[in-house]
């Protein structure tokens, strides 16, 4: 089922109406009992849930590589024609856009802003200190149930709803961020946002591995990708979150971009005057008007 928040709580999408959480059955009330606590603060646009906490991941080695291409391509074109020509020569992808060697070995990921998401259909603008304003289609999962040292089973039974995210970054400001060794900061957590609905996990859960995406810029698709192909389980990702740390609930997580999911894989940046809509099947859609 999709649930979103509005003014007076809670609202149940069930035949296509939306209804009142506090008219629908017990056992209804019950399963979404968590999302409760998670309300938005007074006079802030609803979100579905106001995370206690984001964790961004890298779950899909393909964008790595095509966004690492994609950066090389605008910001270091001498290097990405020497390296593309390497490419083509040998047949294999360039060292220096492969993922880490860690990504393989565990899920690798940082701490974004939690307080600086606003909901979908937001009017959007770069910041002050960026001139490369690029978007990123995540698949994102908010936790029903605490986990420490779980094991995947039990870290897939505490996902409670998945929402869409786009994790907006400064490109421009990002790599010298990252090679400071501390991980993105100006670059990223000036802003996310989410759709306005999230969708239960008993909704997409046997068909998490397998979702159609879409980016849309302007009323042309820019983009067609999906969730496949992630480098590890969404339960193995929270098994290894919860090794000696307690997840809590609210708390979300989001795979990484997916496949061409961002303006750096696909060619297609968003300038003032774009409208960006993007979408993941069967659990929503964010749309921004760019300032």
């Amino acid at each position: 089922m999709k649930v979103r928040r509005c003014a007076t709580g809670l609202e149940v999408e069930q035949g296509g109406q939306w209804r009142a959480l506090s008219e629908m059955p017990d056992p209804v009330q019950a399963s979404l009992a968590w999302l409760l606590p998670l309300g938005p603060d007074a006079g802030v646009e609803p979100l579905p849930v106001s995370p206690r906490s984001f964790r961004d991941c890298m779950l899909f080695e393909r964008h790595w590589i095509q966004s690492s291409r994609g950066y090389a391509r605008r910001f270091m074109p001498m290097a990405y024609r020497l390296a593309r020509a390497c490419e083509v020569v040998t047949g294999r992808t360039f060292p220096a856009f492969k993922p880490h060697a860690l990504a393989h070995r565990q899920p690798i990921y940082y701490f974004g802003n939690h307080l600086s998401f606003v909901p979908s259909g937001t009017p959007v603008s770069a910041p002050s200190y960026s001139k490369a304003l690029d978007y990123e289609l995540e698949l994102g999962l908010v936790l029903s149930n605490p986990l420490f040292n779980a094991t995947p089973d039990e870290a897939w039974r505490a996902i409670g709803g998945f929402v869409v995210v786009n994790d907006w970054t400064a490109r421009d400001v990002q790599r010298p961020e990252m090679q400071s060794g501390m991980g993105p900061q100006k670059s990223k957590h000036f802003l996310s946002s989410m759709s306005q609905t999230l969708v239960t996990a008993d909704e997409v859960s046997h068909r998490i591995d397998g979702l159609s995406a879409f980016v849309e810029i302007n009323g042309e698709v820019v983009s067609r990708t999906s969730t496949r192909d992630m480098l590890f389980s969404l339960g193995d990702l929270l098994a290894h979150l919860s090794k000696d740390e307690p997840l809590h609930p609210g708390e979300l997580i989001a795979t990484g971009t997916l496949p061409s999911g961002c303006g750096m894989e696909n060619g297609h940046w968003v300038k003032p005057g774009d409208v960006l809509r993007m979408g993941i099947e069967s659990v929503g859609e964010i749309v921004h008007a760019i300032r």
